[in-house]
């Protein structure tokens, strides 16, 4: 099933009130679905070749005769050349961002967005329901419609939509894993459940028994999902920018998170290395985000505004050439797709170009005036670079006009060196050439510098061969992780870990409205300071009992508060209850998972019936039979003289006469004075 289904009639009234979502149809015809199936057959012909090869080597050691070696070699050569095949094929998969990127947008660079990991169908209910008749006493199949329950959000997770929606689903079946693991994962036996997950970049299988590879896998889709759905933002609005910035951070959170919880996962896309270079590659886009927020507007064409705006493409640069020193380290850059890292180096040197573009504007456009703030100039060329040519002061920088047009002309050349590296290494990686907007972008940027170089060109002048210096790198908006915001449910004591007596009924008939004993915790209700010459006591009831039903309402989910007011109007006949003891001899204590707030748990009485505290404890209140669900927090037209704005690949006439033009003018208008980048 690839729908998760509602049980017993319940409605899906959407909102964090819903039961569970819907994934996305798998034989949806867009192009995100048709590349994820695409993976899904890869990963099959991968299994179904490396099983080949497994054998073929198996056979080779096994054999002596020299002629079957012969042949199992030969096979093996075959073997080999289909899976370097498939895993080419693989790496163009994940080289292919065109269809995560905005389908209306062709005027930003692209972004890099991961791809879902791909797994295979479990089967929980035989086992499940064995185990629940074996350890807890019960029929199993009075939790059929549960354990499908379970097995549909665990399918809908394999297709989530690019939405909010899709990452609730994957948030919801993530929050069931720790119930499911402590009610069914014993650390003394094996559950013969097999989870296999393919790595996103290989495609081998990794199986395990256990859910952690199960948790770590769905929480990798969870970051990879942000992903799509940050590249998928209009980023030609503010709004658009803001929610690509906000889902690259936490996928950045997301992966953080996961490397930081599992650290020792088999697969290798989820190992620490790989998952370094992808919170890096995530915080560089979320940072490249950030600095077209701030461009968007328009880029105000004075000399303070260019030094900013210089400063903030140099650290966009420097965070790419960062991204790509650790793709290009021995563990990862042999599964890491050429694309990306060809793209990181294209993106740290256009960033780069772009910032020394920047400050050759300000040096060039902007002589120092006797209206302008001298000592503010001077303070900020100087923050600009980390050291200056011998004999030049900042100071003398800006009132010799000779000099200033030296230096920015020495920037000016350095921008279109830049520019044409980033073109050369376009040029290299034939993924990239089918990104016909990067190229557009690229070029314009390019032939951007080289008018700024021939209008202030002067052929009486020698050829100046003063090097510009470096730009310090500085933003004032950084990019960082953001750790998803977490709610667990409350921890329960019904643990695969521990032993259970069958349910035992006990009829209670209160005295003088007592009824022998008192009720602490909070899910599931405990038994504590029983009278032992109580009804009750005498009934078989036992202190560190655990209520598990009054007359025919299921308790296990229910608090004190709700336990006793279906004790308050019992009469003179009484009521039955179902109780459970642990077997062991020692009392449960907690495990490290658990998580506390401190404060004492509270101890009821009789006595508090008639006080009603939901107000004052709002932890008590009424729950559902389900384990409550994380939740993960996501959450111009005309352009003065006197702005600058970016290049994009906008072509004239391809957006309606009714769309307002883009923020961000075409390739075509490199040519306006009023758009200088």
């Amino acid at each position: 099933m690839t729908d998760t289904l509602l049980p017993n009639g319940i409605k899906d009234s959407g909102g964090d009130s819903s039961y569970f979502r819907k994934g996305c149809n798998p034989f949806a015809q867009t192009g995100r679905s048709k590349l994820q199936n695409t993976r899904a057959s890869l990963n099959q012909q991968i299994i179904k070749q490396m099983r080949m090869r497994a054998g073929a080597e198996n056979l080779l050691k096994a054999s002596s005769n020299n002629k079957v070696k012969e042949m199992v070699l030969l096979e093996l050569s075959y073997v080999n050349s289909n899976l370097q095949l498939l895993m080419g094929e693989l790496e163009g998969l994940n080289s292919s961002v065109e269809v995560y990127q905005n389908t209306q947008e062709t005027a930003n660079i692209p972004l890099i967005a991961l791809g879902l990991k791909e797994t295979k169908e479990v089967d929980y209910s035989t086992l499940f329901k064995d185990f629940i008749l074996e350890h807890y006493s019960e029929d199993g199949k009075d939790y059929e419609d549960e354990i499908a329950d379970l097995m549909d959000l665990r399918q809908a997770c394999r297709t989530p939509s690019r939405n909010e929606a899709g990452v609730e689903l994957l948030a919801k079946y993530f929050s069931h894993l720790p119930l499911v693991e402590s009610r069914f994962f014993s650390p003394s036996r094996q559950t013969g459940i097999f989870f296999t997950w393919y790595d996103s970049f290989t495609g081998v299988p990794v199986c395990q028994q256990n859910l952690s590879l199960e948790k770590a896998s769905i929480l990798f889709n969870m970051a990879a999902l942000y992903s799509q759905i940050a590249t998928r933002s209009d980023r030609q609005t503010v709004a658009g920018l803001e929610e690509a910035i906000s889902s690259f951070q936490i996928a950045a959170g997301t992966l953080n998170h996961l490397k930081e919880t599992f650290t020792h996962t088999p697969s290798y896309d989820m190992s620490p290395a790989m998952l370094s270079m992808l919170i890096r590659m995530m915080l560089a886009q979320a940072q490249e985000c950030l600095f077209e927020k701030i461009a968007l507007p328009g880029i105000r064409n004075q000399f303070s505004s260019l030094m900013k705006m210089a400063q903030e493409a140099s650290r966009v640069s420097e965070i790419y050439d960062q991204v790509h020193q650790s793709m290009i380290q021995t563990p990862i850059k042999d599964n890491v797709p050429l694309f990306w890292s060809t793209m990181t180096q294209v993106k740290a040197n256009h960033y780069r170009s772009m910032a020394h573009f920047f400050v050759a504007s300000a040096l060039l456009d902007h002589q120092l005036g006797p209206s302008d703030d001298e000592d503010q100039q001077e303070k900020t060329l100087s923050q600009v670079y980390d050291r200056l040519p011998e004999g030049r002061s900042p100071l003398d920088i800006l009132k010799n006009k000779d000099e200033r047009t030296r230096i920015g002309k020495a920037h000016i050349r350095r921008a279109i060196l830049g520019h044409e590296e980033a073109l050369r290494i376009y040029g290299l990686c034939h993924h990239l050439n089918k990104l016909e907007a990067l190229q557009d972008i690229l070029k314009a940027s390019h032939q951007r510098s080289l008018n700024k170089s021939s209008e202030n060109e002067n052929e009486e002048e020698f050829t100046d061969y003063t090097e510009a210096p470096d730009i310090i790198s500085k933003t004032e908006h950084k990019a960082e992780m953001e750790v998803p915001a977490t709610t667990k449910g409350p921890l329960s004591v019904f643990s695969a870990k521990q032993r259970w007596t069958a349910p035992r009924t006990i009829r209670l008939r209160p005295e003088d409205r007592d009824l022998g004993f008192t009720l602490k915790g909070e899910t599931p209700v405990q038994v504590v300071s029983l009278d032992p010459l109580s009804p009750a006591a005498a009934d078989g009831l036992k202190e560190g009992d655990y209520i598990v039903t009054v007359g025919n309402t299921d308790c296990k989910w229910l608090g004190v508060t709700e336990v006793m007011r279906l004790l308050k109007d019992v009469d003179e006949e009484g009521i039955d209850i179902q109780v459970v003891s642990v077997m062991d001899s020692n009392p449960p204590m907690p495990t490290k998972s658990a998580t506390f707030c401190g404060n004492l748990p509270k101890t009821y009485s009789m006595i508090c019936l008639a006080y009603n505290d939901d107000d004052k404890n709002p932890k008590s209140r009424k729950v559902t039979k389900k384990s409550s669900f994380i939740s993960w927090g996501l959450k111009n037209k005309l352009k003065s003289a006197s702005t600058l704005s970016l290049p994009t690949a906008d072509h004239s006439g391809t957006l309606p006469w009714n769309k307002p033009c883009p923020t961000f003018p075409s390739s075509s208008s490199y040519n306006n004075d009023s758009a200088l980048y």
